[in-house]
């Protein structure tokens, strides 16, 4: 009789469940007998070098390159052909200073596996570094072939790094590759940063600005290429164009002393003085230390007729510069149109002596003249401005009038004065 309906489902289900204990009974029978741990899945017995591998991995993770060192060292004596560890003991040493010593580890990581682009990549950064002659020939390599992540992120950077590798050298081929670095990174702004500035020494003003302009228009607010498209428009004299990026510039970045002096010299080499002292004077207020500009700024109040503020400036300057013959001039210059004759004559005198401009000596005093008696001093330095600019008859006259005029007071001078005449008069 053949069994049929729930009874037989259940001795069915009995009957197995009864195999699979005995299956499972003598499974653990065989790993008693065997001394093994039984696992889902076989696990294959590990490389005991592998742990050193790994922990020296988490070590650079974390920054601990000291520590990751000796393990990297420990894995490449067993394995000397892992050029991934060979590229990691290059990290480590680069991160410690280690130059020699990572470019070694570099090479052996390239020499293990020549087609591996951050390999090659880091070799050619490194060589580059340490000014090393084969630095191009690996960078030239890496941008060849493919990183392992983020291509175009990659590639900009080997292109970034052959470019200014040969700015110097071969400064065209650099140009090529700052421009390859911006097809690989459309996005950034940093190649068409570093291709304008080489242009820019090329004396390529029209290419420069192409590339600035185009940073711009991937980051419309870089204040970066905002003023260096300013300095081209300023060299090629587009005062109008540097105007408008500057004052762009300033309500970006209204407490940048930088583009407060630009637009203030901007504005001098346009004639506008007013607008240009404004300007200078807010820079200087974000950058009192800043003596070139302190400069402009006492040029321009002697030229604005602000003569007392100019004196000030000369005054703050010449402290520093002791020896500046147009600081001297400068001063000099304020102080005779404030009618401070024997100040004036010093500093002009000064001036004369640091920069041995002869007929501004000449000038300074027939200037003086219009205001003042003649003195000794003013005789003696047209004389000897007129003896420098071998005049010997007017030298003579006026070395002559000094003479006439001096009464002992300026023996070095009158010494000097008889000497000179001796040698400069015709022998009677």
């Amino acid at each position: 009789m053949a069994l049929k309906g729930p009874l037989f489902h259940g001795l069915g289900f009995a009957l197995l469940a009864a195999f699979l204990v005995l299956v499972t009974l003598a499974v653990a029978a065989t790993a008693q007998s065997t001394g093994k741990t039984v696992r889902h899945h076989r696990v294959e017995d590990q490389d005991p070098a592998a742990a050193w591998l790994t922990e020296a991995e988490a070590d650079i993770d974390k920054h601990d390159y000291v520590n990751a060192e000796p393990l990297l060292k420990k894995f490449l004596d067993a394995h000397p052909e892992s050029y991934s560890a060979w590229y990691d003991l290059g990290f480590v040493y680069h991160s410690l200073g280690r130059s020699n010593d990572s470019i070694a580890a570099y090479r052996k990581s390239v020499a293990a596996k020549p087609d591996v682009f951050e390999s090659n990549l880091n070799l050619g950064l490194a060589l580059a570094e340490a000014e090393q002659l084969d630095a191009e020939q690996f960078l030239r390599v890496a941008i060849k072939l493919k990183p392992s992540s983020d291509p175009g992120q990659g590639h900009k950077r080997a292109w970034i790094a052959l470019g200014r590798l040969l700015q110097a050298s071969k400064p065209d081929e650099a140009i090529s590759a700052f421009r390859q670095a911006a097809l690989s990174d459309p996005k950034d702004l940093e190649p068409h940063l570093v291709a304008g500035s080489l242009l820019e020494k090329q004396q390529r003003p029209a290419e420069a600005e192409k590339e600035y302009q185009q940073a711009l228009a991937i980051a419309p607010d870089s204040s970066d290429a905002l003023t260096a498209l300013t300095n081209v428009y300023m060299t090629q004299r587009r005062f109008a164009d540097a105007e408008s990026l500057l004052r762009k510039l300033l309500v970006l970045r209204p407490n940048d002393a930088g583009a407060h002096l630009q637009l203030g010299r901007m504005f001098a080499i346009s004639g506008k003085n007013e607008e240009a002292a404004a300007e200078l004077e807010a820079g200087l207020k974000l950058d009192p230390a800043d003596s070139k500009a302190q400069r402009d700024l006492a040029d321009l109040y002697a030229d604005l007729g602000k003569y007392d503020r100019a004196q000030q400036l000369y005054s703050v300057l010449l402290a520093s510069y002791p020896n500046d013959a147009s600081l001297h001039h400068g001063f000099g210059r304020a102080l005779l149109k404030q009618k401070k004759f024997a100040d004036a004559e010093q500093e002009l005198m000064r001036a004369v002596h640091e920069n041995k401009d002869y007929s501004m000596a000449i000038q300074a005093a027939d200037l003086r003249a219009k205001y003042l008696p003649e003195i000794p001093m003013s005789y003696f330095l047209r004389a000897t401005a007129y003896d420098h600019l071998r005049d010997p008859k007017q030298a003579a006259k006026y070395y002559h009038q000094f003479l006439d005029v001096a009464g002992g007071k300026y023996p070095d001078q009158e010494w000097q004065a008889k000497h000179r005449l001796i040698a400069i008069e015709p022998k009677k």
